[in-house]
């Protein structure tokens, strides 16, 4: 069967599933942390860094897959690669403490983080560019339908079975991803010369502060930003080091990340777009989640059922966009996705403390249609005036532009969520009228309601606060939402600016 398929297309399916598996397991443990912590015996703060280290890891290993794959090889790059994912996901299986979770999960990202822009490296340079946007449409279902249905079947995994199979779960299709990895890529030598040409200090700077950065971007929403120590010593490490990186980039013969692709006014305005691509993925994973846990305390399994309406949906309409970019211009295409986006966010910024999980179901089918007319026509316009030898460097950056916008989304929206509801609380109490008609009935009623449950009457003014608390989250994230949709409105804008593609 295999023999039928060219070597080049086989490579890019192994290449592609490793991405998908890569993609997948930076949310896949979201919905699980409470399952996790609790066998691990760690603090819901402290297991927040299950995430934050694989998210740290894959940050400092995309950069560095330019380099390795021209010394190593790309065969073997990505078969060491994918041979470490596997072995550790497993080990992450076995973690007998929080501290070996985090070093087991920082080994995965490293090691998957490699496989997300070789994926798309092989697309553009194996493919003949009339055969590049079905690479990319295929591209496009890892990046937006890998992060829509992690928190899905993590949460399903762990209810139906144990957490452990959320990282069981990398095995088969690792080993399905070497094979085709074998079968599709030619065996080439080292290349030793490359050594000769390694820029350590772009290296060293670039992991220092991308990896300083994401903590940063991870932690400080829980942290109260810089009113933490450790906040502020990691946010000066990050800037020194990502300006000595610029630096060394900028001077070096053989750099590690070509920056003059910046010089391409079109392919930094697509890295922009790239950037609120991720926002816009990444934040929106994160809210729906969020606001069903905290208040309608959905459990994983729950979670997952509701953000299926955003992940399934995609697969039927991906397919048909590299028929659509050959008669519409792929920038119409991008503004289309990027409001649709939008359009799905406003749909979400009016709900109150009965809006469930059904009732987000048409905003997240929305959000499932629009999606992947951003993908596939974003990753043409960016790359669509660039040299064979510059697609490893566009790759770097167009995905790091990416996770990097994901991490500011997220962080964004965690420290206006937090702030907005202490603020909309203390308005709430500040209107409430001690001694008023309304207040005495319901206290009364809630009182009556407790005791012939079993309660204690005085437990009324504590259901109030709750309550009012919740109102005040909700009002809080009617704002998230707003401010979500009025950044991909500016991004759908700004998309038009870019020169069409050929």
């Amino acid at each position: 069967m295999l023999s039928k398929i060219p070597k080049q297309w086989i490579a890019i399916q192994g290449a592609l599933i490793g991405a998908f598996m890569a993609i997948l397991d930076i949310q896949i443990t979201n919905s699980s942390l409470k399952e996790i912590q609790g066998a691990l015996g760690a603090n819901l703060n402290e297991s927040s860094w299950i995430a934050t280290a694989y998210l740290v890891a894959e940050m400092i290993a995309i950069p560095l897959t330019g380099f390795f794959s021209k010394w190593l090889s790309p065969r073997r790059y990505l078969l060491w690669n994918t041979a470490g994912f596997i072995l550790s996901s497993l080990a992450a299986s076995f973690s007998w403490d929080l501290s070996s979770m985090i070093v087991f999960r920082a080994l995965q990202g490293f090691t998957g983080g490699a496989l997300i822009p070789m994926a798309f490296t092989l697309i553009m340079t194996l493919l003949p560019k009339e055969k590049q946007p079905i690479g990319m449409a295929l591209f496009g279902v890892t990046a937006t339908f890998a992060p829509s249905i992690g928190p899905s079947l993590g949460g399903w995994l762990t209810e139906t079975f144990s957490w452990h199979y959320i990282f069981y779960l990398n095995v088969v299709p690792g080993l399905l991803v070497m094979f085709l990895l074998a079968q599709g890529l030619d065996k080439t030598e080292r290349d030793d010369e490359e050594l000769k040409k390694i820029d350590l200090v772009g290296i060293i700077t670039m992991a220092i502060g991308l990896g300083a950065l994401e903590i940063v971007l991870e932690e400080g929403a829980r942290e109260d930003w810089f009113e933490t120590n450790y906040i502020c010593y990691l946010s000066v490490i990050a800037f020194i080091s990502l300006a000595a990186f610029i630096r060394s980039q900028l001077v070096n013969k053989h750099p590690l990340v070509s920056l003059a692709l910046f010089k391409n006014l079109d392919f930094t305005k697509a890295c922009i777009a790239y950037f609120a691509l991720g926002v816009g993925l990444f934040g929106s994973i994160y809210l729906v989640p969020l606001y069903l846990a905290q208040i309608h305390n959905y459990n994983a399994l729950q979670i997952g059922l509701v953000l299926m309406w955003v992940g399934l949906p995609q697969l039927p309409i991906f397919p048909l966009i590299p028929k659509i970019i050959k008669k519409v211009d792929p920038r119409y295409l991008v503004f289309a996705g990027f409001s649709g986006i939008a359009i799905s966010m406003m749909m979400n910024t009016h709900m109150s403390i009965l809006y469930g999980g059904a009732s987000l179901i048409p905003a997240l089918l929305v959000r499932a249609i629009a999606q992947p007319f951003m993908m596939v026509p974003l990753s043409i316009i960016a790359t669509q005036n660039l040299k064979h030898e510059e697609a490893s460097s566009a790759s770097t950056i167009l995905n790091i532009m990416r996770n990097l916008g994901g991490a500011v989304g997220i962080a964004m929206l965690a420290t206006l969520i937090d702030t907005r509801s202490r603020h909309y609380l203390w308005q709430l109490k500040e209107n409430l009228s001690v001694g008023s008609l309304n207040l005495n009935e319901y206290l009364t009623h809630t009182s009556a309601l407790l005791t012939t449950q079993g309660g204690n009457a005085q437990q009324a003014f504590g259901v109030l606060m709750k309550e009012m608390a919740n109102q005040a989250s909700v009002m809080a994230f009617n704002e998230g939402f707003l401010l979500m949709a009025i950044l991909l409105f500016i991004a759908a804008i700004a998309v038009i600016s870019i020169k069409p593609a050929k």
